[in-house]
Protein backbone atom coordinates (compact mmCIF):
# COMPACT_ATOMS: atom_id res chain seq x y z
CA UNK A 1 0.00 0.00 0.00
CA UNK A 2 2.16 2.83 -1.24
CA UNK A 3 1.44 6.25 0.09
CA UNK A 4 0.24 5.06 3.46
CA UNK A 5 -0.02 7.87 5.98
CA UNK A 6 1.68 7.53 9.33
CA UNK A 7 -0.43 6.08 12.15
CA UNK A 8 -0.75 7.36 15.67
CA UNK A 9 2.04 6.07 17.92
CA UNK A 10 1.59 4.76 21.44
CA UNK A 11 1.04 7.47 24.02
CA UNK A 12 4.06 8.29 26.16
CA UNK A 13 4.06 6.55 29.52
CA UNK A 14 4.47 9.83 31.36
CA UNK A 15 4.70 13.52 30.66
CA UNK A 16 7.95 15.47 30.88
CA UNK A 17 8.37 17.75 33.87
CA UNK A 18 9.09 21.38 32.96
CA UNK A 19 11.27 23.53 35.23
CA UNK A 20 10.37 23.07 38.87
CA UNK A 21 6.80 21.97 38.18
CA UNK A 22 6.06 18.66 39.92
CA UNK A 23 6.07 15.61 37.62
CA UNK A 24 2.75 15.07 35.91
CA UNK A 25 0.66 12.14 37.07
CA UNK A 26 -0.45 9.37 34.74
CA UNK A 27 -3.58 10.20 32.81
CA UNK A 28 -6.51 7.89 33.52
CA UNK A 29 -6.69 4.90 31.24
CA UNK A 30 -9.87 5.33 29.14
CA UNK A 31 -9.86 1.57 28.52
CA UNK A 32 -9.35 0.58 32.15
CA UNK A 33 -12.69 -1.20 32.48
CA UNK A 34 -11.83 -3.32 29.46
CA UNK A 35 -8.22 -3.97 30.42
CA UNK A 36 -9.15 -5.08 33.93
CA UNK A 37 -12.33 -7.03 33.19
CA UNK A 38 -12.67 -10.44 34.81
CA UNK A 39 -13.21 -13.15 32.22
CA UNK A 40 -15.70 -15.92 32.89
CA UNK A 41 -14.26 -19.17 31.54
CA UNK A 42 -16.82 -21.78 30.59
CA UNK A 43 -17.35 -24.85 28.45
CA UNK A 44 -16.79 -24.25 24.72
CA UNK A 45 -19.66 -26.59 23.78
CA UNK A 46 -22.72 -24.64 22.61
CA UNK A 47 -24.99 -27.63 22.04
CA UNK A 48 -25.15 -31.30 21.01
CA UNK A 49 -24.22 -30.52 17.39
CA UNK A 50 -21.24 -28.31 18.20
CA UNK A 51 -18.29 -30.33 16.87
CA UNK A 52 -15.90 -27.40 17.32
CA UNK A 53 -16.83 -27.07 20.96
CA UNK A 54 -16.47 -30.81 21.52
CA UNK A 55 -12.99 -30.81 19.99
CA UNK A 56 -12.03 -27.90 22.21
CA UNK A 57 -13.38 -29.66 25.29
CA UNK A 58 -11.47 -32.83 24.41
CA UNK A 59 -8.25 -30.77 24.18
CA UNK A 60 -8.88 -29.19 27.57
CA UNK A 61 -9.83 -25.75 26.28
CA UNK A 62 -12.17 -23.30 27.96
CA UNK A 63 -13.93 -20.34 26.36
CA UNK A 64 -14.78 -16.78 27.35
CA UNK A 65 -16.25 -13.59 25.91
CA UNK A 66 -14.13 -10.44 26.05
CA UNK A 67 -15.97 -7.11 26.06
CA UNK A 68 -14.48 -4.40 23.82
CA UNK A 69 -15.72 -0.98 22.68
CA UNK A 70 -17.32 -0.81 19.27
CA UNK A 71 -15.64 2.57 18.73
CA UNK A 72 -12.31 3.13 20.47
CA UNK A 73 -12.84 6.87 20.17
CA UNK A 74 -15.90 6.41 22.38
CA UNK A 75 -14.92 3.77 24.95
CA UNK A 76 -17.88 4.63 27.12
CA UNK A 77 -20.33 3.88 24.34
CA UNK A 78 -21.63 0.74 22.69
CA UNK A 79 -19.73 -2.50 23.29
CA UNK A 80 -19.33 -5.78 21.40
CA UNK A 81 -17.94 -9.13 22.46
CA UNK A 82 -14.99 -11.08 21.10
CA UNK A 83 -15.01 -14.83 21.69
CA UNK A 84 -11.80 -16.58 22.75
CA UNK A 85 -10.73 -20.13 23.57
CA UNK A 86 -7.68 -21.14 25.58
CA UNK A 87 -5.66 -24.27 26.24
CA UNK A 88 -3.50 -23.42 29.22
CA UNK A 89 0.20 -24.19 29.49
CA UNK A 90 0.97 -27.38 31.40
CA UNK A 91 4.73 -26.82 31.71
CA UNK A 92 4.23 -23.88 34.05
CA UNK A 93 7.87 -23.91 35.18
CA UNK A 94 8.95 -22.95 31.66
CA UNK A 95 5.87 -21.04 30.57
CA UNK A 96 6.51 -18.43 27.85
CA UNK A 97 3.11 -16.74 27.83
CA UNK A 98 0.03 -16.54 25.63
CA UNK A 99 0.14 -17.31 21.90
CA UNK A 100 -2.76 -15.65 20.07
CA UNK A 101 -3.91 -17.14 16.76
CA UNK A 102 -5.56 -15.84 13.62
CA UNK A 103 -6.28 -18.15 10.69
CA UNK A 104 -6.98 -15.50 8.08
CA UNK A 105 -9.92 -14.58 5.88
CA UNK A 106 -10.50 -11.86 6.80
CA UNK A 107 -13.53 -13.32 8.51
CA UNK A 108 -12.16 -16.77 9.27
CA UNK A 109 -13.05 -18.35 12.59
CA UNK A 110 -10.04 -19.14 14.79
CA UNK A 111 -11.66 -20.14 18.06
CA UNK A 112 -11.43 -23.83 17.11
CA UNK A 113 -7.73 -23.76 16.16
CA UNK A 114 -5.87 -24.20 19.47
CA UNK A 115 -6.06 -28.04 19.48
CA UNK A 116 -4.39 -28.57 16.10
CA UNK A 117 -1.96 -25.69 16.54
CA UNK A 118 -0.84 -27.05 19.89
CA UNK A 119 -0.36 -30.46 18.31
CA UNK A 120 1.79 -28.88 15.57
CA UNK A 121 3.85 -27.15 18.26
CA UNK A 122 4.80 -30.55 19.71
CA UNK A 123 6.57 -30.25 23.07
CA UNK A 124 6.85 -26.46 22.99
CA UNK A 125 3.04 -26.21 23.03
CA UNK A 126 3.04 -27.16 26.71
CA UNK A 127 4.84 -23.91 27.48
CA UNK A 128 2.14 -21.63 26.02
CA UNK A 129 -1.42 -20.68 26.69
CA UNK A 130 -2.68 -21.24 23.14
CA UNK A 131 -5.52 -18.79 22.49
CA UNK A 132 -7.95 -18.83 19.57
CA UNK A 133 -9.75 -15.57 18.81
CA UNK A 134 -12.81 -15.02 16.64
CA UNK A 135 -12.24 -11.37 15.65
CA UNK A 136 -15.00 -8.82 16.10
CA UNK A 137 -18.10 -9.77 14.12
CA UNK A 138 -16.73 -13.22 13.24
CA UNK A 139 -18.05 -16.62 14.33
CA UNK A 140 -18.91 -16.70 18.03
CA UNK A 141 -18.19 -13.02 18.54
CA UNK A 142 -20.86 -10.34 18.08
CA UNK A 143 -22.14 -11.16 14.61
CA UNK A 144 -22.47 -9.19 11.39
CA UNK A 145 -24.64 -10.42 8.53
CA UNK A 146 -25.71 -8.39 5.50
CA UNK A 147 -28.17 -11.10 4.37
CA UNK A 148 -26.40 -11.72 1.10
CA UNK A 149 -27.52 -14.35 -1.43
CA UNK A 150 -23.89 -15.56 -1.53
CA UNK A 151 -20.97 -16.31 0.75
CA UNK A 152 -18.55 -14.24 -1.31
CA UNK A 153 -18.37 -10.75 -2.74
CA UNK A 154 -15.88 -11.98 -5.35
CA UNK A 155 -17.08 -13.01 -8.81
CA UNK A 156 -15.77 -13.30 -12.30
CA UNK A 157 -17.01 -10.63 -14.74
CA UNK A 158 -18.18 -13.07 -17.40
CA UNK A 159 -16.86 -12.96 -20.94
CA UNK A 160 -18.37 -9.70 -22.22
CA UNK A 161 -19.54 -6.25 -21.21
CA UNK A 162 -23.01 -7.52 -20.34
CA UNK A 163 -21.49 -9.96 -17.87
CA UNK A 164 -19.34 -7.23 -16.36
CA UNK A 165 -22.40 -5.01 -15.98
CA UNK A 166 -24.20 -7.84 -14.16
CA UNK A 167 -21.29 -8.26 -11.77
CA UNK A 168 -21.26 -4.49 -11.21
CA UNK A 169 -24.96 -4.55 -10.35
CA UNK A 170 -24.39 -7.46 -7.93
CA UNK A 171 -21.50 -5.64 -6.24
CA UNK A 172 -23.64 -2.53 -5.79
CA UNK A 173 -26.50 -4.64 -4.40
CA UNK A 174 -24.22 -6.33 -1.87
CA UNK A 175 -22.86 -2.99 -0.67
CA UNK A 176 -26.40 -1.62 -0.40
CA UNK A 177 -27.49 -4.63 1.68
CA UNK A 178 -24.62 -4.08 4.11
CA UNK A 179 -25.58 -0.44 4.58
CA UNK A 180 -29.20 -1.50 5.08
CA UNK A 181 -28.62 -4.23 7.66
CA UNK A 182 -25.30 -3.33 9.31
CA UNK A 183 -24.63 0.31 8.44
CA UNK A 184 -24.27 1.38 12.07
CA UNK A 185 -21.27 -0.92 12.70
CA UNK A 186 -19.55 -1.02 9.30
CA UNK A 187 -17.21 1.93 10.05
CA UNK A 188 -15.74 -0.07 12.95
CA UNK A 189 -15.06 -3.32 11.12
CA UNK A 190 -11.35 -2.77 10.56
CA UNK A 191 -8.02 -4.45 11.11
CA UNK A 192 -6.88 -1.57 13.31
CA UNK A 193 -9.85 -2.11 15.63
CA UNK A 194 -9.18 -5.85 15.62
CA UNK A 195 -5.60 -5.10 16.69
CA UNK A 196 -6.95 -2.89 19.47
CA UNK A 197 -9.21 -5.76 20.52
CA UNK A 198 -6.16 -8.04 20.64
CA UNK A 199 -4.51 -5.68 23.07
CA UNK A 200 -7.59 -5.64 25.27
CA UNK A 201 -7.48 -9.45 25.22
CA UNK A 202 -3.80 -9.32 26.18
CA UNK A 203 -4.57 -7.14 29.17
CA UNK A 204 -7.64 -9.14 30.19
CA UNK A 205 -5.50 -12.31 30.15
CA UNK A 206 -3.06 -10.59 32.50
CA UNK A 207 -0.19 -10.70 30.01
CA UNK A 208 2.45 -7.99 29.68
CA UNK A 209 3.28 -9.24 26.18
CA UNK A 210 1.80 -11.79 23.79
CA UNK A 211 3.21 -14.02 21.10
CA UNK A 212 1.33 -14.36 17.83
CA UNK A 213 0.80 -16.83 14.98
CA UNK A 214 -1.11 -15.48 11.99
CA UNK A 215 -1.92 -17.11 8.67
CA UNK A 216 -2.72 -15.31 5.40
CA UNK A 217 -4.78 -12.19 6.28
CA UNK A 218 -3.75 -13.00 9.84
CA UNK A 219 -0.21 -12.07 8.84
CA UNK A 220 -1.43 -8.58 7.96
CA UNK A 221 -3.24 -8.37 11.30
CA UNK A 222 0.04 -9.32 12.97
CA UNK A 223 1.88 -6.61 11.05
CA UNK A 224 -0.68 -4.04 12.17
CA UNK A 225 -0.70 -5.18 15.81
CA UNK A 226 3.07 -5.16 16.17
CA UNK A 227 3.17 -1.69 14.58
CA UNK A 228 0.49 -0.28 16.85
CA UNK A 229 1.71 -2.03 20.01
CA UNK A 230 5.44 -2.65 19.45
CA UNK A 231 6.29 -3.15 23.14
CA UNK A 232 3.60 -5.75 23.69
CA UNK A 233 4.69 -8.56 21.38
CA UNK A 234 7.12 -11.34 22.06
CA UNK A 235 7.49 -14.04 19.37
CA UNK A 236 5.76 -13.39 16.04
CA UNK A 237 5.22 -15.96 13.27
CA UNK A 238 3.56 -14.83 10.02
CA UNK A 239 2.67 -17.70 7.67
CA UNK A 240 1.40 -16.95 4.17
CA UNK A 241 2.76 -13.43 4.30
CA UNK A 242 0.60 -10.55 3.09
CA UNK A 243 2.60 -7.69 1.65
CA UNK A 244 1.19 -4.59 3.39
CA UNK A 245 2.08 -2.46 0.38
CA UNK A 246 -0.36 -4.54 -1.69
CA UNK A 247 -3.08 -5.08 0.90
CA UNK A 248 -6.35 -3.62 -0.36
CA UNK A 249 -9.75 -4.78 -1.64
CA UNK A 250 -7.88 -5.71 -4.84
CA UNK A 251 -5.29 -7.83 -3.06
CA UNK A 252 -5.68 -10.77 -5.47
CA UNK A 253 -4.27 -8.75 -8.36
CA UNK A 254 -0.89 -10.13 -9.32
CA UNK A 255 -1.67 -13.67 -8.15
CA UNK A 256 -2.53 -14.86 -11.67
CA UNK A 257 0.88 -16.44 -12.45
CA UNK A 258 0.91 -18.34 -9.15
CA UNK A 259 -2.61 -19.62 -9.73
CA UNK A 260 -1.76 -20.62 -13.29
CA UNK A 261 1.32 -22.47 -11.99
CA UNK A 262 -0.80 -24.27 -9.39
CA UNK A 263 -3.36 -25.19 -12.04
CA UNK A 264 -0.65 -26.69 -14.25
CA UNK A 265 0.75 -28.71 -11.36
CA UNK A 266 -2.71 -30.01 -10.52
CA UNK A 267 -3.26 -30.90 -14.18
CA UNK A 268 -0.06 -32.98 -14.15
CA UNK A 269 -1.31 -34.74 -11.00
CA UNK A 270 -4.71 -35.44 -12.57
CA UNK A 271 -3.17 -36.66 -15.83
CA UNK A 272 -1.18 -39.24 -13.88
CA UNK A 273 -4.51 -40.49 -12.49
CA UNK A 274 -6.55 -40.56 -15.67
CA UNK A 275 -7.88 -44.03 -14.85
CA UNK A 276 -9.48 -42.53 -11.72
CA UNK A 277 -10.76 -39.16 -12.98
CA UNK A 278 -10.84 -39.50 -16.75
CA UNK A 279 -9.75 -35.94 -17.44
CA UNK A 280 -6.97 -36.76 -19.89
CA UNK A 281 -3.63 -38.51 -20.01
CA UNK A 282 -1.52 -35.37 -20.33
CA UNK A 283 -1.52 -32.04 -18.48
CA UNK A 284 -2.43 -30.33 -21.76
CA UNK A 285 -5.50 -32.55 -22.15
CA UNK A 286 -6.60 -31.88 -18.57
CA UNK A 287 -6.23 -28.12 -19.00
CA UNK A 288 -8.26 -28.36 -22.20
CA UNK A 289 -11.13 -29.78 -20.13
CA UNK A 290 -11.01 -26.73 -17.85
CA UNK A 291 -11.08 -24.43 -20.86
CA UNK A 292 -13.97 -26.41 -22.36
CA UNK A 293 -15.98 -26.05 -19.16
CA UNK A 294 -15.45 -22.28 -19.14
CA UNK A 295 -16.38 -21.98 -22.83
CA UNK A 296 -19.58 -23.96 -22.27
CA UNK A 297 -20.53 -21.76 -19.31
CA UNK A 298 -20.04 -18.70 -21.51
CA UNK A 299 -22.61 -20.05 -23.96
CA UNK A 300 -25.19 -20.99 -21.32
CA UNK A 301 -25.19 -21.66 -17.56
CA UNK A 302 -24.33 -25.25 -16.64
CA UNK A 303 -26.90 -27.26 -14.72
CA UNK A 304 -25.15 -28.89 -11.78
CA UNK A 305 -27.63 -30.51 -9.45
CA UNK A 306 -30.00 -27.73 -8.48
CA UNK A 307 -27.56 -24.96 -9.40
CA UNK A 308 -27.09 -22.88 -12.54
CA UNK A 309 -23.37 -22.24 -12.89
CA UNK A 310 -22.51 -19.41 -15.27
CA UNK A 311 -19.21 -18.01 -16.52
CA UNK A 312 -18.88 -15.72 -13.50
CA UNK A 313 -18.87 -18.71 -11.14
CA UNK A 314 -16.84 -21.37 -12.98
CA UNK A 315 -13.54 -19.44 -12.57
CA UNK A 316 -14.30 -19.13 -8.85
CA UNK A 317 -14.67 -22.91 -8.59
CA UNK A 318 -11.24 -23.31 -10.19
CA UNK A 319 -9.78 -20.59 -7.97
CA UNK A 320 -11.22 -22.25 -4.86
CA UNK A 321 -9.66 -25.57 -5.80
CA UNK A 322 -6.11 -24.23 -5.80
CA UNK A 323 -4.82 -23.45 -2.33
CA UNK A 324 -3.78 -26.78 -0.81
CA UNK A 325 -1.04 -28.95 -2.32
CA UNK A 326 -2.02 -32.48 -1.27
CA UNK A 327 -3.71 -35.53 -2.72
CA UNK A 328 -7.01 -35.04 -0.91
CA UNK A 329 -7.48 -31.46 -2.11
CA UNK A 330 -6.34 -32.33 -5.63
CA UNK A 331 -8.76 -35.25 -5.72
CA UNK A 332 -11.70 -33.10 -4.60
CA UNK A 333 -10.91 -30.58 -7.32
CA UNK A 334 -10.48 -33.27 -9.99
CA UNK A 335 -13.88 -34.73 -9.11
CA UNK A 336 -15.39 -31.24 -9.36
CA UNK A 337 -13.89 -30.62 -12.81
CA UNK A 338 -15.21 -34.00 -13.92
CA UNK A 339 -18.70 -33.03 -12.73
CA UNK A 340 -18.50 -29.68 -14.52
CA UNK A 341 -17.30 -31.38 -17.70
CA UNK A 342 -20.27 -33.73 -17.58
CA UNK A 343 -22.62 -30.79 -17.09
CA UNK A 344 -20.96 -28.99 -20.03
CA UNK A 345 -21.66 -32.10 -22.12
CA UNK A 346 -25.33 -31.96 -21.17
CA UNK A 347 -25.34 -34.92 -18.80
CA UNK A 348 -27.26 -34.77 -15.51
CA UNK A 349 -24.90 -34.21 -12.60
CA UNK A 350 -25.25 -34.84 -8.88
CA UNK A 351 -22.21 -32.86 -7.63
CA UNK A 352 -19.73 -34.48 -5.30
CA UNK A 353 -19.33 -33.17 -1.74
CA UNK A 354 -16.61 -30.57 -2.41
CA UNK A 355 -18.30 -29.09 -5.46
CA UNK A 356 -21.69 -29.12 -3.74
CA UNK A 357 -20.24 -27.22 -0.77
CA UNK A 358 -18.48 -24.73 -3.06
CA UNK A 359 -21.62 -24.01 -5.07
CA UNK A 360 -23.71 -23.74 -1.92
CA UNK A 361 -21.20 -21.18 -0.64
CA UNK A 362 -21.19 -19.20 -3.88
CA UNK A 363 -24.86 -19.42 -4.89
CA UNK A 364 -26.87 -19.40 -1.65
CA UNK A 365 -26.99 -17.27 1.47
CA UNK A 366 -25.90 -20.11 3.76
CA UNK A 367 -22.53 -18.41 4.40
CA UNK A 368 -23.73 -14.83 4.07
CA UNK A 369 -22.18 -13.84 7.39
CA UNK A 370 -18.71 -14.97 6.27
CA UNK A 371 -18.82 -13.05 3.00
CA UNK A 372 -20.31 -10.00 4.69
CA UNK A 373 -17.64 -9.65 7.34
CA UNK A 374 -14.80 -10.48 4.93
CA UNK A 375 -15.82 -7.67 2.63
CA UNK A 376 -16.51 -5.32 5.54
CA UNK A 377 -12.90 -5.68 6.69
CA UNK A 378 -11.42 -5.25 3.21
CA UNK A 379 -13.57 -2.23 2.42
CA UNK A 380 -13.16 -0.75 5.89
CA UNK A 381 -9.36 -0.93 5.80
CA UNK A 382 -8.47 0.56 2.41
CA UNK A 383 -10.53 2.42 -0.15
CA UNK A 384 -11.10 1.02 -3.64
CA UNK A 385 -11.51 2.77 -7.02
CA UNK A 386 -15.12 3.87 -7.47
CA UNK A 387 -15.43 4.15 -11.25
CA UNK A 388 -16.59 0.87 -12.87
CA UNK A 389 -14.71 1.83 -16.03
CA UNK A 390 -11.43 1.44 -14.11
CA UNK A 391 -12.25 -2.21 -13.47
CA UNK A 392 -13.54 -2.84 -16.99
CA UNK A 393 -10.29 -1.52 -18.42
CA UNK A 394 -8.25 -3.69 -16.05
CA UNK A 395 -10.37 -6.77 -16.79
CA UNK A 396 -9.79 -6.44 -20.52
CA UNK A 397 -6.06 -5.96 -20.08
CA UNK A 398 -5.78 -8.88 -17.67
CA UNK A 399 -7.86 -11.17 -19.89
CA UNK A 400 -5.21 -10.88 -22.59
CA UNK A 401 -2.59 -12.19 -20.15
CA UNK A 402 -4.67 -14.89 -18.43
CA UNK A 403 -8.25 -15.35 -19.70
CA UNK A 404 -9.31 -17.52 -16.74
CA UNK A 405 -7.81 -15.86 -13.65
CA UNK A 406 -7.07 -12.32 -14.85
CA UNK A 407 -10.70 -11.18 -15.12
CA UNK A 408 -11.48 -12.53 -11.63
CA UNK A 409 -8.58 -10.87 -9.85
CA UNK A 410 -9.26 -7.52 -11.54
CA UNK A 411 -13.05 -7.47 -11.37
CA UNK A 412 -15.18 -4.95 -9.53
CA UNK A 413 -16.44 -5.74 -6.04
CA UNK A 414 -18.65 -4.24 -3.32
CA UNK A 415 -15.86 -1.96 -2.05
CA UNK A 416 -16.37 0.22 -5.14
CA UNK A 417 -19.71 1.19 -3.59
CA UNK A 418 -18.64 1.29 0.08
CA UNK A 419 -18.31 4.38 2.25
CA UNK A 420 -14.70 5.58 2.57
CA UNK A 421 -12.66 4.06 5.42
CA UNK A 422 -12.87 5.85 8.74
CA UNK A 423 -9.11 5.65 9.35
CA UNK A 424 -6.12 5.78 7.07
CA UNK A 425 -4.27 2.51 6.50
CA UNK A 426 -1.40 1.56 8.77
CA UNK A 427 2.18 2.34 7.85
CA UNK A 428 3.90 -0.87 8.91
CA UNK A 429 7.12 -0.56 10.92
CA UNK A 430 10.32 -1.64 9.21
CA UNK A 431 12.02 -3.06 12.29
CA UNK A 432 9.79 -6.01 13.11
CA UNK A 433 11.68 -9.08 14.35
CA UNK A 434 9.40 -11.78 12.95
CA UNK A 435 9.66 -15.26 11.47
CA UNK A 436 8.09 -15.26 8.00
CA UNK A 437 6.91 -18.49 6.35
CA UNK A 438 5.82 -18.90 2.71
CA UNK A 439 5.68 -21.51 -0.03
CA UNK A 440 7.17 -20.57 -3.38
CA UNK A 441 3.97 -21.57 -5.19
CA UNK A 442 1.44 -20.05 -2.80
CA UNK A 443 -1.50 -18.96 -5.02
CA UNK A 444 -3.04 -16.61 -2.42
CA UNK A 445 -0.26 -14.76 -0.62
CA UNK A 446 2.33 -15.05 -3.36
CA UNK A 447 5.98 -15.70 -2.56
CA UNK A 448 7.11 -12.39 -4.06
CA UNK A 449 5.10 -10.64 -1.35
CA UNK A 450 6.92 -12.53 1.40
CA UNK A 451 10.24 -11.63 -0.21
CA UNK A 452 9.23 -7.96 -0.32
CA UNK A 453 8.25 -7.97 3.35
CA UNK A 454 11.51 -9.68 4.26
CA UNK A 455 13.50 -7.03 2.37
CA UNK A 456 11.63 -4.29 4.19
CA UNK A 457 12.26 -5.89 7.60
CA UNK A 458 15.98 -6.52 8.04
CA UNK A 459 15.32 -8.00 11.49
CA UNK A 460 13.08 -10.77 10.07
CA UNK A 461 13.96 -14.25 8.83
CA UNK A 462 12.23 -16.02 5.94
CA UNK A 463 11.44 -19.73 5.94
CA UNK A 464 10.79 -20.85 2.36
CA UNK A 465 8.95 -24.04 1.42
CA UNK A 466 10.30 -24.64 -2.06
CA UNK A 467 8.32 -26.48 -4.74
CA UNK A 468 4.82 -26.49 -3.20
CA UNK A 469 1.65 -24.72 -4.38
CA UNK A 470 0.59 -24.36 -0.77
CA UNK A 471 -1.20 -21.63 1.14
CA UNK A 472 -0.39 -21.81 4.90
CA UNK A 473 2.43 -24.16 5.85
CA UNK A 474 3.17 -24.56 9.56
CA UNK A 475 1.15 -27.44 10.96
CA UNK A 476 -0.86 -27.63 7.74
CA UNK A 477 1.34 -28.91 4.93
CA UNK A 478 3.36 -31.50 6.81
CA UNK A 479 6.89 -30.16 6.36
CA UNK A 480 9.07 -31.39 9.20
CA UNK A 481 11.68 -28.81 8.21
CA UNK A 482 9.27 -25.85 8.43
CA UNK A 483 7.57 -27.09 11.58
CA UNK A 484 10.88 -27.69 13.37
CA UNK A 485 12.16 -24.23 12.44
CA UNK A 486 9.02 -22.51 13.72
CA UNK A 487 8.98 -24.55 16.92
CA UNK A 488 12.64 -23.82 17.63
CA UNK A 489 11.87 -20.11 17.43
CA UNK A 490 8.80 -20.45 19.64
CA UNK A 491 10.87 -22.42 22.15
CA UNK A 492 13.88 -20.09 22.35
CA UNK A 493 12.69 -16.72 21.09
CA UNK A 494 15.76 -16.62 18.85
CA UNK A 495 15.30 -16.23 15.11
CA UNK A 496 17.42 -18.48 12.87
CA UNK A 497 20.87 -17.07 12.16
CA UNK A 498 20.01 -17.06 8.45
CA UNK A 499 17.01 -17.67 6.21
CA UNK A 500 15.90 -21.29 5.92
CA UNK A 501 14.82 -23.15 2.77
CA UNK A 502 12.87 -26.41 3.06
CA UNK A 503 12.12 -28.86 0.27
CA UNK A 504 8.52 -29.86 -0.39
CA UNK A 505 7.40 -33.11 1.23
CA UNK A 506 10.27 -33.37 3.66
CA UNK A 507 9.87 -36.16 6.16
CA UNK A 508 7.99 -35.15 9.32
CA UNK A 509 9.89 -34.89 12.54
CA UNK A 510 9.17 -37.58 15.15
Amino acid sequence: MTGFAATAALALASALALGTTPAATHAPDPLARYHHQRLTWKSCVLGPGDDTGKALRKAGARCADVTVPLDYDDPGGRTVTVAVSRIRATDTAHRVGALLLNSGGPGGQTIGDPPWVREAMKGVGKRYDVVGVDPRFVGRSTTLDCHWPTGSGIRGPGHDRAGFDRSTALAEELARDCRKYEGDVLPYVTTRNTARDMDVIRAALGERRISYLGYSYGSYLGEVYTTMFPKRTDRVVLDGVADPDRYSPRLLRGSEPANRHALRDWAAWAAARDTTYGLGRSPKAVLAVVDRVQAAAERAPLRVGGYRVDDSVTPMVVFSGLSQDNDAAYGDFAAAVRDLRDAADGRPVDPGPWLADTLRFMLTGSESAYGSVQMAFLCGDVGAPRDPETYWRDVRLARAQDPLFGPVTNNIGPCAFWDPPRERPTTIRDDLPALLVNATGDPRTVYEGAQAVHRDWPASRLVTLRGADQHAVFGVYGSGCVDATVNAYLATGRLPAADVTCAARSAPTP
